[in-house]
């Protein structure tokens, strides 16, 4: 893949030695040039035009152009930026400083002041617009189009050129496709130590992942490196701005939003409460910061950084001299004050001391030349295209090879260069630096179309240079049991589960509310007499006060509705339905319940909050109310499912990615108790109806959804005369119409012409023996109408809804064997003999039901 050579500074320097000026496009590439001069030279040689221009390094025009007009305006600072923005852009690209007002559109009052106010400004630009460089010098330019027309405005009426590029060609080197950012980085840092730092460069885009990751592992090693972050990237810069907007965001700020300031200033926070609200804490080491978020605007920017450098241990005198520069120092912290701040610090570059020794950092957008030995290039993707301006006074033309021979120079620094790239992320392919399309002729869509070869790295631990390993003698004792929501969990996602084994998760509000629903549930059945319209209202009272951290203050209104809802729906239901007493064969939750605390009574009702554990079919649980002998109840505060849906997601041999198991749990344990006989369990969704109660119309059955266990097969269930009845009664109007023209004795004849084909797919029957055999017999019964195939086909439709919605025998034994499998497979993961995987039985976890998500690293197994 070859395309033109650049010369190297000695091939360059070969050709110009002879002259008294070289001027280069780039600064690096003239120091380059530079370190060959092997005499003595009057002034600079090698120079880029504005550096001759001003004699020195100048800080950057566009921060000194605005800084001016914030000292002599009275304008917005974003009006100022964009007036200023596009005078020097102009400037650039037309060579006068006043060529703005050649373009209507662009001039307004800010213009025309800002014109003014920088033609007052000592600066390389107006150096480079009014003079030129001294015409009895004998002066050699290299590569003219890679400068502006500003820039060659100032060189003399006679200079020789050079091109930096040869006739030869440059064999672009293979990349090195490599799985991962965190692969690439570690590819570097194992590259570069103390002794050869000072001869490394890396290219990366600063915007990127990469620049992160790179400066985080080359501190951590311990390698000295420059240009990487700048005064606004600096981590306590930022985290002091971090503050100042968490003050003003009011009282709904969660700790979730703010962890990396509380790590700053030494705050320790439980897990537990990671989803609450600041302002609804009671915590000592917090208290100063809830006071300084309430009286913000009464500090001032000099004042607040005062608090956050005694807070955070650390001084930011760069900074405080930055807000004097600003004036905004002893300025009131005002919201749109801050917002000027921060757009400033984002806009503009501000200079930073630093020393230039170790590794280089260097940005693919701003670079073109890196004088060191050996480059690393990394990423090399479509955001290394640089965006050109769309003004009407830019040349795309000029600009775009301008850039090309940029990056063209800039993928040949160095002696050696490695080109280190993914060739896919997040299972898409990852579009090369559209300036390939321009130096390469094959066709390509992805960097494996091109030469290149894979990577795969050990890391440290893999490869055994990590933490030590030493045998503890401990054997971890086995899981006897699994809960319904450990099943789950497991299904979807191994990882998933270990890690919720081990890591403590944030208190949810939705998992809050529940609880105290449940609560409130249990402490009714036990005393109904004790709630009445004045109790209900302390219920809700006491639930606003445990979820009040959770939620955001301006909805706690909505929930004291929704929640006074839910409990009268609660009361309605048991109202009606009393739960027969008996005693339960297992004891009660023993936890603590919040509404019975709070009434200072006890619950100890044999039907409700009943804890189970079984070994032997290893399942555990908790049944929050035994309607009866033959019906369980749990309470639900999300949205309603269908029998149909809950019997899917508890599929065992075609899993779900919303595995659910409560019900088969429950009932495999139940029918243990009661063997023989038909059981239901009830979800009853407390929180459905909550419009309905509003509007004063609610029925309690939409709350409803009853799955069913018949002890027996799906073939011996829908041929009994009870189901035969229920298709007479309740069944489609074909399906009634045709077994209202027959007996049982006829119908029950039909299982015994054909083999029922237990399927959950109504065509599958319909297509089967059992079914043409259905549809003949009933048509030599009634006769060959066509409403009879339609009932027929009618009634096998019917008998695949029941075998969809509900359990059967054969369901709940293989549900055991299931059980069993699965806790055999997690005791050899948790003894090491094989890997948790982050893929679940139905393959890629269903994300949204992960709890871990941050530790689920994206193509590990």
């Amino acid at each position: 893949m070859p395309f033109p050579r650049a010369k190297s500074p000695g091939q360059l320097y070969e050709e110009v030695q002879s002259y008294d000026r070289v001027i280069t496009p780039d600064g690096p590439l003239a120091s380059a040039l530079n370190r060959h001069l092997d005499r003595s030279h009057l002034g600079p040689f090698a120079i880029p035009p504005r550096r001759l221009a001003v004699g020195r390094r100048q800080e950057s025009e566009d921060r000194l152009a605005f800084l001016g007009m914030l000292d002599h305006e009275d304008l917005s600072w974003k009006r100022c930026a964009y007036a200023v923005g596009n005078i020097l852009q102009c400037w650039e690209h037309r060579g006068s400083h006043d060529a703005i007002f050649e373009y209507d559109g662009y001039v307004d009052d800010a213009t025309e002041r800002a014109v003014e106010r920088i033609a007052e400004l000592e600066t390389a630009s107006m150096k480079l617009t009014n003079e030129t460089i001294d015409p009895n010098l004998d002066v050699v330019v290299v590569e003219p189009a890679m400068l502006t027309q500003l820039e060659r405005a100032y060189l003399p009426a006679e200079y020789d050129t050079v091109d930096l590029f040869a006739d030869t060609e440059f064999e672009l080197p293979p990349f090195r496709i490599h799985d991962s950012p965190t692969a690439i980085v570690e590819t570097v840092v194992d590259s570069v130590d103390d002794e050869n730092a000072d001869n490394v460069g890396i290219v990366l885009d600063q915007e990127s992942e990469y620049s992160p990751l790179i400066e985080s592992a080359l501190e951590a090693a311990d390698i000295p490196f420059f240009g990487g972050p700048g005064f606004t990237d600096r981590s306590e810069h930022r985290l002091f701005l971090h503050l100042l907007r968490t003050a003003h965001r009011g009282t709904d700020t969660r700790i979730s939003e703010i962890r990396s300031l509380l790590t700053v200033f030494d705050c320790d926070v439980v897990d537990a409460d990671t989803n609450k609200r600041l302002h609804e804490l009671d915590d000592g080491d917090l208290k100063w910061l809830i006071d300084f978020c309430h009286d913000v605007q009464e500090y001032t920017f000099s004042d607040a950084l005062s608090v956050f450098e005694r807070h955070a241990g650390d001084t930011m005198d760069a900074f405080r001299e930055e807000l004097e520069t600003l004036t905004i120092a002893d300025e009131s912290i005002t919201e749109a004050r801050l917002d000027d701040l921060s757009f400033y610090l984002q806009t503009y570059e501000v200079p930073v001391d630093r020393e230039n020794e170790g590794v280089l950092l260097a940005d693919a957008k701003s670079a073109s030349y890196v004088g060191r030995e050996v480059v690393f290039y990394l990423g090399l993707d479509d955001r290394w295209t640089h965006s050109a301006p769309r003004r009407p006074w830019v040349d795309q033309d000029a600009q775009f090879t301008r850039n090309l021979k940029s990056f063209q120079l800039l993928l040949q620094s160095g002696s050696q260069q490695h080109y280190l790239v993914q060739d896919a992320t997040g299972g898409s392919p990852v579009t090369p630096c559209l300036y390939f399309e321009e130096l390469l002729e094959p066709e390509y869509d992805r960097f494996s179309d091109l030469p290149s070869t894979s990577h795969q790295i050990e890391t440290a631990a893999r490869a055994g240079d990590g933490f030590e390993n030493e045998p503890v003698g401990v054997t971890s004792d086995p899981v006897e049991t699994i809960s319904k929501s450990s099943l789950n969990t497991y299904v979807n996602s191994p990882r998933d589960y270990y890690f919720s084994r081990i890591v403590d998760g944030p208190e949810k509000a939705y998992l809050t509310e529940g609880n105290l629903l449940h609560d409130f549930a249990e402490f009714y059945v036990n005393h109904p007499d004790e709630i009445d319209e004045e109790t209900l209202s302390e219920v809700v009272e006491l639930m606003l006060e445990d979820v009040r951290p959770l939620v955001r203050s301006v909805d706690e209104r909505t929930r004291r509705t929704e929640y006074r809802a839910s409990l009268e729906t609660i009361v309605s239901y048991l109202d009606a339905n009393q739960p027969t007493e008996g005693a339960f064969l297992t004891p009660s939750s023993g936890g603590d319940n919040a509404v019975a605390a709070h009434f200072g009574r006890d619950v100890d009702s044999p039907v409700t909050e009943r804890r189970f554990t079984d070994e032997e079919l290893g399942i555990n649980g908790m049944i929050d109310l035994v309607q009866s002998q033959q019906e369980l109840l749990d309470y639900k505060s999300g949205s309603e499912s269908s029998a149909t849906s809950i019997v899917k997601h508890a599929a065992i041999d075609e899993p779900t990615d919303e595995p659910d198991f409560q019900a088969a749990l429950y009932l495999t344990y139940w029918r243990l108790q009661r063997p023989g006989d038909q059981l239901s369990f009830t979800f009853f969704y407390v929180t459905e109806l909550v419009d309905d109660v509003i509007a004063g119309d609610a029925d309690i059955d939409d709350a409803l959804t009853t799955v069913t266990y018949y002890p027996e097969s799906l073939t011996e269930h829908v041929q009994r005369e009870e189901f035969f009845e229920y298709l007479r009664e309740e069944g489609a109007q074909k399906c009634q119409k045709i077994l209202s023209k027959i007996d049982y004795q006829t119908y029950a004849a039909l299982f015994d012409a054909a083999p029922l084909v237990e399927t959950t797919d109504s065509d599958e029957l319909i297509d089967s023996e059992f079914g043409e055999t259905m549809i003949d017999r009933l048509e030599a019964e009634i006769g060959e109408y066509k409403y009879v195939t339609t009932g027929s086909k009618q009634v096998m439709r019917a008998i695949v809804d029941r075998q969809k919605g509900a359990f059967f025998k054969n369901d709940l034994d293989a549900f055991e064997s299931f059980v069993d499998e699965r806790l055999a497979e997690l005791n050899r993961r948790r003894t090491g003999d094989e890997a948790f995987p982050i893929e679940g039985l139905a393959g890629e976890p269903n994300y949204r039901r992960v709890d871990n998500r941050d530790l689920l690293l994206e193509g590990e197994q």
